[in-house]
């Protein structure tokens, strides 16, 4: 099939919420998927741990889960993202939140295959609270590691008190030169430069042609935030509205592999797209607006977006924090895993729930 469902992860009793993941191809041909396995509370960033499953069938089937990184925080461990790197090895970044006063990733690396993995390196050697999406570690052209990350202040002495923490985020870009081993703090850091409650959240990075980068960010604004550098992440141009109108929800961006049908490989976005394009019934109130799921594709390095196309559009779910990976880019069967939430008001939140979608490359130029 062109688009089919072939995961979900509903909650349960001892898993009340299985969410946000990452995926990356073995040697072998297999697929690991890693994503936070929670074991307390459900809607909440509570006690939590790094599972993965795997697929021998190109992400249609997958194993049944077993821990990857046991919960190694005061409150959770969470938000994972892998990536092949240009050496070969394996990279595993996650976050460790011990509350609102120390929330920062770490990353490990791994030469053979996941089998085992190196000791944690601090990625965010200063304290506080750094927010670092799923599936957002890159690598550019150069070989510079570029982790990005959203840093929240705390307005309070409590480190576990909602009321401590400032939801305007600052986004900020952390780099390494030498294959993860020590990071540091890019030059340029941003604020939201309106009013916003948000402030720049949850930023995430693609690489451009000519080694340019384009940063993005959620907003209360109205849109997603957009930065350029020029110079490997170092400096960022200051934020402006994109063309990604929509809810305080994440944007997912990469590049899709150069193919014999492709050429060089153009963008694919995913975001919940409230432009009204789409003659869709007004969300639920339990979808926190995060829905319809849209993808759409860019042949220009992000100045024009064509093939908009419906990913999911169940007003009482929502649909977030997808990751995005494509498989046998040019083969046959040349398609795309999409895993993301979409929990809601069946469930009881947007979190709660696991999907992943396979579908086929050509679906995204149909129409």
């Amino acid at each position: 099939m062109a688009n089919e469902i072939v995961l979900q992860m509903d909650p349960t009793p001892e898993n009340p919420r299985n969410s946000e993941g990452s995926f990356v191809a073995l040697r072998d041909g297999r697929i690991l998927f890693a994503y936070t396995r929670f074991t307390g509370g459900g809607g909440d960033d509570d006690a939590s741990d790094i599972a993965v499953i795997s697929s021998a069938a190109d992400g249609r089937t997958w194993s049944e889960p077993r821990i990857l990184v046991p919960n190694r925080g005061a409150q959770n461990t969470m938000s994972v993202s892998l990536l092949r790197l240009a050496d070969g090895r394996c990279a595993l970044v996650y976050l460790v939140k011990n509350g609102f006063h120390d929330c920062r990733p770490r990353f490990l690396t791994s030469e053979d295959e996941g089998a085992t993995w190196s000791e944690p390196v601090l990625a965010i050697p200063a304290p506080g609270y750094f927010v670092v999406n799923n599936d957002r570690l890159v690598q550019l052209s150069s070989g510079r590691l570029v982790i990005p990350a959203s840093f929240h202040r705390m307005k309070g002495e409590d480190a576990g008190a909602w009321d401590s923490f400032d939801g305007r985020g600052i986004a900020m870009f952390f780099l390494s030169d030498d294959g993860g081993r020590t990071w540091r703090e890019a030059r340029t850091w941003w604020a939201l430069p309106v009013a916003a409650a948000s402030g720049l959240q949850e930023p995430g990075v693609v690489e451009l042609s000519r080694r340019r980068l384009f940063a993005f960010a959620r907003t209360s604004a109205g849109y997603q935030y957009g930065m350029t550098s020029g110079d490997g992440g170092e400096t960022w141009s200051p934020p402006v509205p994109t063309r990604f109108i929509g809810p305080c929800s994440p944007l997912s961006m990469k590049r899709i592999p150069a193919t014999s049908r492709l050429g060089a490989g153009d963008l694919l976005a995913a975001w919940n797209d409230r432009s009204g394009q789409f003659a869709l019934p007004a969300p639920a109130k339990e979808s926190w607006s995060r829905t319809p799921l849209v993808a759409a594709t860019s042949a220009d390095d992000g100045r024009t977006w064509h093939h908009h196309r419906l990913v999911e559009d169940d007003p009482e779910r929502g649909f977030c924090y997808t990751a995005i990976h494509f498989v046998d880019a040019d083969g046959p069967d040349a398609a795309v895993l999409l895993a993301y939430c979409a929990g809601g008001k069946p469930t009881g939140s947007v979190l709660d729930t696991l999907r992943m979608r396979r579908i086929g490359i050509d679906w995204f130029y149909e129409g």
